[in-house]
C-alpha cells in the first residue's frame, strides 16, 4: 500500500525504544508505518540505553518532551524507580515496558501480558479457567503471570532456578498474585522434572519465557523429554527467532499446536502505541507487512 510519508517537522512528538540491544528490533518498522498510515504527526526510534545509562538517559527524554518510550532488555525492572506512577499490572509484575509522558509526569505500565494473552487468543485459543505453565522468571514472564492472573486464568506453575537472579521477585510476584487475585500461583526449581510433569499434566498451555533457544542457539530447548507433552497441551514460545523453535519442534512431533512470540510483539506494540496517542494500530496491515 502507497502511504505518503509525515514529514519530521518542528511538532513531531517522539516515542522510542530504550533497552540493549536494540538495532534488531522491528518496533521502529511497526510503530513508524503506523503512524504514517494513520497521518499521525509522531516518530519512533531505538536507543541503546543499559540500566547503568537508564536514569541519565530517562531524564534526558524528560527534559526534550519525549511523549513515551518502550523498554526492552535489560531495563523493564530499573525503569521501576524512575517513574512517578506505576499501573496496578505493573505493581504485580514490577516490570514495566511502556512509559507516557504527560507533561513530565511518568507513567509506567507493561503492556507484555495484554500483548501475549490477545496472541492466545488471536491464535485461536481460550484459557480463561485453566492451568498453565511458565518457564522463567524475566521481565516478559513476569508480565504475562500477573496479566493471566487478572484475566482469570484459574493456576499459574512457574519454574524459575533458584540461583537466578530473578528468583526472589517470582516469589515476590507469586505472592502477590496469591494475595491479591484469585488466581493461584506456584514456584518450582526449574529442575525438579517430577513438579514440571506434573504441572503440564494439568496445563492447557506452556509458556517458554527463557532465551533458550533463540538464534544463534537455536539448536537448544528449555524441555528436550517429549513425555512430559500431551496432545491437549498448547506450546507457546515468546522467541520469534528463529520462528519455529526446536521446543515447538518437538511439541510438534507429538501433536501439541504451538505459536511464537511474534504476535505477543505486534499486540504489545499495539497497546503501547494506543497508550501514546488515543489511537488504534492498523494491526492487519501491520500484521500484513511485517508479520507474515
Amino acid at each position: 500500500m502507497n502511504i505518503p510519508a509525515i514529514p519530521i517537522s518542528g511538532t513531531t512528538k517522539l516515542t522510542a525504544l530504550l533497552g540493549s540491544p536494540v538495532s534488531h528490533s522491528i518496533s521502529p518498522l511497526m510503530h513508524n508505518r503506523a503512524f504514517q498510515y494513520l497521518g499521525l504527526d509522531y516518530a519512533y526510534l531505538c536507543f541503546d540505553v543499559t540500566e547503568k545509562t537508564l536514569p541519565e538517559a530517562v531524564e534526558g527524554l524528560k527534559a526534550v518532551g519525549i511523549r513515551g518510550f518502550n523498554l526492552t532488555m535489560p531495563n523493564k525492572n530499573k525503569i521501576m524507580e524512575l517513574v512517578d506512577h506505576i499501573s496496578p499490572v505493573s505493581q504485580i509484575c514490577k516490570s514495566i515496558n511502556t512509559v507516557v509522558n504527560d507533561n513530565g509526569v511518568l507513567t509506567g505500565t507493561s503492556t507484555d501480558g495484554i500483548g501475549y494473552m490477545e496472541a492466545v487468543r488471536d491464535a485461536g485459543y481460550d484459557v480463561t479457567g485453566q492451568e498453565i505453565t511458565m518457564m522463567g522468571g524475566g521481565g516478559a514472564s513476569t508480565a504475562i503471570c500477573a496479566q493471566a492472573a487478572l484475566d482469570g486464568i484459574r493456576h499459574i506453575h512457574i519454574f524459575v532456578r533458584p540461583s537466578s537472579r530473578f528468583y526472589r521477585r517470582t516469589l515476590e510476584l507469586a505472592d502477590t498474585i496469591n494475595r491479591t487475585t484469585s488466581c493461584r500461583a506456584t514456584v518450582y526449581d526449574h529442575d525438579d522434572k517430577t513438579a514440571l510433569r506434573q504441572a503440564l499434566s494439568r496445563s492447557r498451555l506452556l509458556i517458554n519465557g527463557t532465551p533458550v533457544g533463540m538464534a544463534p542457539d537455536a539448536e537448544h530447548s528449555i524441555i528436550e523429554d517429549t513425555s512430559l507433552f500431551h496432545e491437549d497441551l498448547i506450546v507457546s514460545d515468546l522467541i520469534y527467532n528463529p520462528r519455529k523453535t526446536r521446543l515447538m519442534q518437538l511439541a510438534e512431533s507429538v501433536g501439541c499446536k504451538t505459536f511464537n512470540g511474534m504476535y505477543m510483539l505486534l499486540y504489545q506494540g499495539a497497546e503501547s502505541f494506543r497508550i501514546w496517542t488515543g489511537q488504534d494500530m492498523p494491526v492487519d496491515l501491520i500484521k500484513q507487512e511485517y508479520f507474515s
